[in-house]
């Protein structure tokens, strides 16, 4: 039986992808889980595997095509089985997808019907008139030779018109002539072309500009002393485990505690996830992707960190696949490699919540009444006030920056 090859499609509210390559040509005989295709989405530069066991038949989309997500791009068919002549209808999702980005388009096509400021008034103004009188206007002997429309449309723009050669009748400026002019300073000012942003980028510009003027952020910022955790760091094997890979751990495990910062906002409604999937921020060359670690609060810490250096090797790469990018319920943030104190994370929708973690510095503190030097790190927790309020994340910090100063027993040893 004939299986299709459909564009994946991601959380993110995907709706196309790019093809970039085909590691498969059709005819070959591939396996399950083979790499089929890389694909460019919302997301990241994505390998697509074989769902079955089969020949490659019936390619529909080549190298650089852009295909709606669920549309059949190929078919993996039994030995001598030809693909089908139609592909199956996308399924209800898919075709909402694209039925959605149809709509955008649309909407962009009528937007830009014409874009220059005013000139869409301007032309329904002109042929509501009647064909412009291009006789010119009594002036003195050096007045150029003007039409009155385009006498008004001149002081409209703030045209000189002695700058202005006629071209109508007898060299008379028109209004046509009164707009070239307008709009000729603009064009002839140096302008740097603007830069075409890749997926990533443009989704990254989408998503933070939607959460930021949608979601209800709040902050809650709390030092803590990091001496435990570079202790356990230099138990564990400091080349191997990252602070990052500690963090991962304690979080989710304290997470466990404190459903709702788990939690999704989703269509009105607060969601509880049942797993534990902590997104880890990847800086990449156009942007930043987050790489998920699934069912964090029951993976060892070997585990956890063996899983993040594969995960940041195929970002830089280029090479994440769908199911490192799906299904994150809480992210952490880390710039502290950048020697950043604090800053404020933008919430990753639906996600409720999101860790922002600075660099581990000396800072003299009191101890015991004391003045004494620790390794301080400052955390900063961004909310979804629709989802959680500050006294649950206030809670939630407390119990963090206790499993920070003994996160041997947090983590357990289970790594």
């Amino acid at each position: 039986m004939a299986t299709s090859i459909v564009m994946p499609a991601l959380e993110m509210a995907q709706e196309t992808g790019k093809i970039v390559s085909w590691l498969k040509k059709e005819g070959d005989t591939v396996s399950k889980g083979e790499i089929l295709l890389e694909v460019e989405t919302d997301k990241a530069v994505v390998e697509v595997e074989a769902t079955a066991d089969g020949v490659l038949a019936g390619v529909k989309s080549r190298e650089g095509d852009v295909v709606p997500v669920g549309q059949t791009i190929a078919w993996l068919v039994s030995p001598g089985e030809q693909p089908p002549a139609e592909p199956l209808a996308a399924p209800p999702a898919a075709r909402a997808a694209v039925g959605a980005l149809r709509e955008a388009q649309a909407r962009q096509r009528a937007a830009s019907t014409d874009d220059r400021p005013g000139r869409s008034a301007e032309r329904q103004r002109d042929s509501a008139q009647p064909q412009e009188n291009t006789a010119p206007t009594e002036l003195g002997s050096n007045s150029p030779q003007i039409s009155p429309k385009a006498r008004r449309l001149a002081k409209e723009k703030g045209v000189d018109i002695t700058k202005i050669v006629g071209r109508g009748p007898d060299g008379v400026i028109t209004s046509e002539d009164v707009l070239k002019a307008a709009e000729a300073p603009a064009a002839a000012t140096p302008v740097a072309a603007p830069s075409t942003l890749s997926a990533v980028a443009r989704l990254m510009a989408e998503r933070t500009t939607q959460s930021w003027t949608q979601v209800p952020h709040f902050f809650l910022v709390r030092d803590v002393d990091a001496g435990a955790l570079i202790d356990l760091r230099e138990t564990l094997g400091s080349k191997t485990v990252t602070h990052t890979d500690l963090l991962v751990a304690l979080v989710a495990r304290v997470l466990t505690k404190h459903p709702k910062l788990n939690a999704t906002w989703d269509s009105g409604a607060i969601r509880l996830n049942s797993s534990i999937n902590i997104s880890v921020a990847m800086a990449v060359q156009d942007g930043v992707v987050g790489a998920v670690i699934p069912n964090a609060d029951k993976t060892g810490i070997t585990e956890i960190a063996s899983q993040r250096k594969e995960l940041t090797d195929r970002a830089r790469n280029g090479r994440l696949r769908p199911g490192d990018v799906a299904g994150g319920t809480f992210t952490i943030t880390n710039l502290g490699m950048y020697n950043v104190d604090a800053f404020n994370a933008i919430i990753a929708p639906p996600q409720a919540a999101i860790l922002a973690v600075g660099r581990i510095a000396d800072r003299v503190i009191a101890l015991n009444g004391q003045p004494a030097v620790r390794p301080m790190m400052t955390l900063t927790l961004s909310g979804d006030h629709r989802v959680v309020d500050g006294a649950q994340a206030a809670l939630f910090l407390n119990d963090l920056a206790d499993a920070l100063r003994t996160p041997g027993q947090w983590i357990n040893g289970s790594g």
